[in-house]
């Protein structure tokens, strides 16, 4: 009886759906993004953070991670942004400790992405200076599943892909040691939620693919969720591909984003002898 009821809900949304694509239409989806962490002190990393200083540090590093963007779509393109907001001050909190975050994500950053095409272009400011990273988007192999849920008004089903990742562990060791590094790789299967009813195959950043828009992503630490959407708004959404920075491919940009990471690393990292005398401690973010 189960798979019956499951059959005809797919059913009916199918024929929603069938109507709506036929329809030129565009819409706006707001989305909100949060990231978990666990940042652990060794007996090194204690005797210069206290325990107010650590959960402090925590504190400022979750708001970092919690954005909303919005994704601004019509069948084949989209636009992502974050959202307009006050600028971040930067995170420092005295005592020499500095939180660094590494990466793009600010929010003059733009990805555009044209799925008829199969191709995306990505402005992105790094370090003061802006990026066009353009290339092919790559395809997803989804597994689509029999599970649904509603978000909000939008009947969704589950699909999953997994996908090989890079694990990092920086530790520092004594006065006499060197910074090291161990990176090791680890599966992780990413989850999304995603309505027929609404007939594109696109979703937030770089997650895309499905036979209907992507309103909930569960991809390791990262959660992105969508709050609102609204179709066909009566004034008509623009779409425009960025067209400033830099131009360079994704394999170009990632080796000179690897290349300023060690830099800022280098830059932050602890001089010999202060490590353990309370005056010096820095952490780094990717991603």
């Amino acid at each position: 009886m189960t798979t019956i009821i499951r059959v005809m809900v797919l059913a009916l949304v199918m024929v929603v759906s069938t109507i709506a694509s036929a329809q030129d239409f565009q819409g706006v989806a707001t989305y909100k993004t949060q990231r978990k962490l666990d940042i652990k002190m060794d007996s090194t990393s204690t005797s210069a953070v206290s325990k107010e200083m650590h959960e402090q540090m925590m504190e400022m590093m979750k708001k970092q991670f919690q954005k909303t963007f919005k994704l601004t779509f019509n069948k084949e393109e989209s636009v992502y942004k974050q959202d307009e907001e006050l600028d971040k001050p930067n995170t420092g909190m005295g005592s020499g400790i500095q939180i660094v975050a590494i990466g793009g994500g600010g929010g003059s950053d733009v990805l555009y992405k044209n799925t008829k095409e199969q191709r995306y272009a990505e402005q992105v400011d790094t370090y003061g200076k802006i990026f066009l990273v353009k290339d092919s988007i790559e395809g997803i192999e989804w597994k689509l599943g029999s599970e649904t849920k509603y978000i909000g008004e939008y009947p969704c089903f589950k699909a999953t892909y997994t996908k090989e990742v890079e694990k990092m562990n920086v530790s520092f060791g004594s006065d006499d040691e060197e910074e090291t590094k161990e990176t090791e790789m680890e599966e992780r299967t990413v989850t999304a939620w995603y309505t027929p009813q609404i007939p594109i195959n696109n979703g937030p950043d770089n997650y895309q693919g499905l036979p209907g828009l992507i309103l909930e992503v569960h991809d390791g630490d990262l959660t992105i969720i969508c709050s609102k959407i609204v179709l066909n708004p009566k004034e008509k959404v623009e779409i425009n591909e960025p067209d400033k920075g830099k131009e360079v491919d994704q394999e170009k940009y990632e080796a000179i984003m690897e290349k300023k990471a060690k830099e800022m690393m280098e830059r932050f990292r602890p001089a010999k002898g202060d490590r353990n005398n309370g005056n010096s401690f820095s952490i780094s973010i990717g991603g």
